[in-house]
């Protein structure tokens, strides 16, 4: 696995940026920079599994691995999802599975700063290198809007 990060900082608190990436109107709107229609089903809570899905219902299985409020998140991918069925168990899931992708967010000179850690397999980290930096700017944009605030 490639080892990814991209780091923004957003002129909003803490707590704004939090509820905005993790929110489920706003979280569609800041990840269509990977796929438009991007969503999640399932919950953001320590423990909890959740899934991360295209508008045809494909996508990545995961569980919560840790969440402190406001602090940090870590999703713990499991899997892949195709045509609406979890598979933890091929062989293609099981060279890379778990990947983990983790937010922190911490404050800096009256802004929060987000700092995004992921495993990537080499075959997409061009594409994260990509479309991370969009979707990071698309989060941005929607916390310092003044209609957010």
């Amino acid at each position: 696995m490639t080892k990814l990060r991209f780091t923004t900082l957003v002129q909003a608190p803490r707590q704004l940026v939090w509820d905005t990436m993790l929110g489920l109107e706003t979280y569609r709107q800041w990840t269509a920079a990977f796929i438009a229609g991007s969503h999640f089903e399932g919950s953001w809570a320590q423990g909890e599994r959740i899934r991360f899905l295209d508008p045809r219902g494909m996508g990545m299985t995961a569980v919560i691995a840790e969440n402190r409020k406001g602090e940090y998140i870590s999703i713990k991918h499991l899997g892949e999802v195709r045509n609406g069925i979890d598979d933890t168990e091929s062989e293609t899931v099981r060279s890379w599975a778990p990947a983990f992708e983790n937010y922190t967010f911490s404050d800096e000179s009256n802004a929060t700063r987000i700092d995004v850690d992921l495993d990537s397999a080499p075959e997409f980290a061009q594409y994260m290198q990509k479309a991370w930096p969009e979707a990071l700017a698309r989060l941005k944009a929607l916390c310092e809007s003044p209609r957010v605030k």
